[in-house]
């Protein structure tokens, strides 16, 4: 960037972010930053000392200002002034912000010391110098009678200048206006580092090793092998010039990179080799073409700021990204074929409407502060959004295309507290301190809890009744077990890459087994029998040997499509398009099925032959592309005789639910709905059919047929108890054991029992 005077901006278009520079209080109208601007506070606004930078009209600015005190307008600056500017905080468009704050004096001088959201959190971010790190080693080394590792108590320049030492070691919840009386009583992250000063472990908040790194010795900061919890190690190798040329996975593939001038070729422990065409220097350096394990090819065109305006596929066939020459946003998508999808945008950079190449639409509203008001969908439904404050970034209400109303209600956090449908009936949820949800509350008193361990794992699940599933995991983190209410349970046994080899439930295991790749190559059943999986070295499977012995194989086209079936002698081969539909496909060189399009893309006609017959469904669609109608046809061998035929018309109510059925020559069925689409009732020409009642969760509870009514009851977890109808002898109870299997179904005359195996 150039220089830049005081309210003056300008863009980068290789990097699609907008700098600026503060000392006036708003921008000219024409300025793209002009609303975005309005949500900085006043103060940053007017100051000359300060520069922004925004990645997006609607936010957030990364303020660059003072570590100190921020000058006004007409104080005397330093000399020489700093060529740089510190981060001191974002700023959204609601205007919440984040604030760094920086110690202004002693041995942390200018250092993010805490951290203060847009919610009123503040966090407290404790630094060590390398002197504290060294003294606190050697202080170790005496408790535990070792002999302490070569720990200096400064560090070295580095290529990047003076290391100052200066490490984050631990971050803590100082302040939470949502839970001012229940702070963490040990740190959110914890950090340690090697002698060098290199970070070499990751703690979180239940005091486990998270992440784990090593480096090379001869070459300070240089990582050759990184770890996570439970995980294996992976390792690497570098050349003279620090580039990677190994990646060693010891329970996955290996990998070797290989350097040209422009290309980059990558080979796995499998023997699959890629390469990667280069052009361009620095920033704006490309991947232009790429040589797959297959052999196939795929090509990128950029323009000169990098941006990608094409791509050619392994059939050789183009598409074209065209960018708009103001903005550089995405306008045209034209597809090999020649079909185009168009985006429109509005001043604020914004989506507001797609074109797709069938001619439907879909459409995107927003107010001024750039939220998102109406959503109108290609079949022209609408949903709007609505705020209850011009800070709110989440809507309190949506009104869906029936004009049904749903309202919300969130915490200074985002979280979701209440929801109410277009019944005013509520949903309540309830979260812990750090944000997990805990219950779900009801209508109907129905209620879910929730508890999770130290490291923010699900444990237990409670239901109304008090039934408990509990779940254990692995130091990966990985589920093992789930123990059901009734005591079963079931367990889960994982590779070192977390990869499921074996589940167990009753006694009984199902085996996996993987590749290097991490492919399933065999699937042990319970009883013992295999099925076997081969893959190409795209990974896409090739060849399925299954329980019963039978072998299925599969083969692609040079875009990924299957085109070959084999199984039991019989060879399907599918046939697409250019616009990669299918259109027909044969079994034994025989033609089986043909697809038929119209000229928007929508599908017209699905046929085959029967016995010499051809069988079609013929389907019509209105201008919204809903289908209005399907014609059943059979036509004669050789005449091509009209024989018979079938048509089903589909309607749609004002609000664009479907609502009616037609059949040939019989009356319409037709449902009667309410709210966002519940069924309340149905007809059969003018004569009623059915009437249902709903409870608070829209749950069927009565349903009433001619002179009949039956009636429905559940239990406090939800579950069917009771039907009674007005025909004694149809009337039932269901009885359900505590792992919630139904075990009993009594009648009046008769009571059926039920039994399940530890399966």
């Amino acid at each position: 960037f150039a220089p830049l005077f005081p309210g003056e901006t300008a863009f980068s278009r290789s990097e699609s972010f907008w700098l600026a520079r503060g000392g006036v209080p708003a921008l000219h109208e024409s300025n793209p930053l002009y609303l975005l601007w309005q949500s900085l506070p006043e103060d940053i606004r007017t100051s000359p000392h300060v520069y922004l930078a925004t990645s997006s009209l609607q936010g957030p600015w990364w303020i660059l200002g003072w570590a100190e005190r921020v000058p006004a307008p007409d104080d005397a600056l330093p000399a020489p002034l700093p060529p740089y500017r510190t981060l001191t905080g974002l700023v959204d468009n609601f205007g919440h912000t984040l604030a760094y704050h920086r110690d202004a004096d002693g041995e942390f001088a200018g250092e993010i010391t805490a951290v203060t959201d847009g919610a009123g959190r503040r966090f407290r971010l404790v630094l060590t110098t390398q002197a504290q790190r060294a003294e606190q080693h050697r202080q170790q080394a005496v408790s535990e009678a070792a002999s302490p590792l070569s720990f200096p108590d400064t560090l070295p320049a580095t290529a990047y200048g003076a290391d100052s030492g200066r490490r984050l070691a631990e971050v803590w919840l100082t302040h939470d206006p949502e839970y001012p009386d229940n702070l963490p009583a040990a740190p959110l992250a914890r950090y340690e580092y090697s002698p060098r000063g290199e970070l070499a472990v990751v703690y979180d908040r239940s005091g486990t090793a998270a992440r784990g790194f090593t480096y090379d010795p001869p070459h300070p900061g240089r990582m050759v092998a990184h770890r996570y919890a439970g995980r294996p190690e992976t390792g690497y190798r570098y050349d003279a010039a620090g580039r990677v040329v190994e990646q060693r996975n010891p329970s996955g593939l290996r990998y070797t990179y290989t350097y040209d001038r422009n290309t980059v070729t990558i080979t796995d422990s499998l023997n699959r080799r890629e390469v990667l065409h280069t052009e361009g220097e620095g920033g704006l350096k490309r991947v232009v073409t790429l040589e797959r394990a297959d052999g196939s090819v795929l090509h990128s065109d950029h323009d000169p700021a990098g941006r990608l305006i094409a791509q050619t596929d392994a059939a050789g066939r183009k598409t074209e990204y065209r960018l708009s020459p103001g903005s550089g946003l995405l306008k045209e998508v034209i597809a090999p074929d020649g079909r185009k999808t168009e985006f429109y945008y509005n001043s604020q950079r914004q989506l507001t409407g797609t074109v797709y190449p069938d001619g439907l639409q879909s459409r995107r509203e927003y107010d001024a502060r750039g939220r998102l008001t109406a959503d109108t969908l290609r079949d022209g439904s609408t949903t709007r959004y609505f705020y209850d404050s011009p800070y709110s970034e989440y809507p309190a209400a949506t009104e869906d295309a029936t004009g049904s109303r749903k309202q919300m209600v969130r915490s200074r956090y985002g979280q979701l507290l209440t929801f109410t449908d277009c019944s005013g009936y509520e949903t309540r949820y309830e979260y812990d301190r750090f944000g997990q949800l805990t219950a779900v509350h009801q209508e109907e008193g129905i209620s879910l809890y929730q508890v999770y361990d130290s490291r923010g794992r699900l444990v237990s699940r409670k239901d109304a009744q008090g039934r408990e599933t509990r779940y254990e995991y692995s130091m990966a983190g990985d589920l093992t077990a789930v123990t059901s209410p009734d005591g079963s349970r079931r367990e889960t046994a994982r590779d070192a890459r977390g990869n499921i080899i074996s589940a167990t439930q009753g006694g009984l295991t199902r085996r996996m087994e993987y590749d290097a790749a991490g492919r399933v190559t065999q699937l042990t059943s319970e009883n013992g029998s295999h099925t076997v999986f081969t893959y190409d070295v795209l990974d896409r499977l090739t060849q399925e040997t299954g329980f019963d012995g039978r072998t299925q194989r599969y083969r692609y086209s040079a875009t990924g499509q299957v085109v070959c079936h084999e199984e039991a002698g019989l060879t399907t081969l599918w046939h697409y398009d250019e616009s990669d539909r299918l259109t027909r496909c044969t079994v034994n060189g025989e033609p089986a099925e043909q697809w038929r399009y119209n000229e928007r893309g929508w599908l017209e006609e699905i046929s085959h032959l029967s016995d010499g017959h051809r069988v079609a469904i013929h389907y019509r669609r209105d201008r919204r592309g809903r289908l209005i109608s399907e014609r059943q046809t059979v036509h004669a061998p050789e005449t091509n005789e009209l024989l018979w035929q079938h048509e089903t018309r589909h309607d749609y109510s004002d609000k664009g639910l479907a609502n009616r059925v037609t059949p040939d020559a019989l009356p319409a069925v037709e449902w009667l709905t309410w709210g966002s689409g519940y069924l309340a009732g149905m007809k059969l020409g003018d004569t009623p059919l059915i009437d249902f009642t709903r409870d608070r969760l829209h749950r069927e509870t009565r349903r009433c047929f001619g002179e009949y009514e039956l009636t429905t009851v559940r239990t406090p977890g939800g579950q069917l108890q009771r039907h009674h109808l007005n025909l004694p002898q149809l009337n039932r109870e269901y009885i359900w054991n505590c792992g919630g299997q139904l075990v009993r179904i009594c009648g009046q005359y008769e009571t059926r029992d039920y039994q399940y195996s530890e399966t």
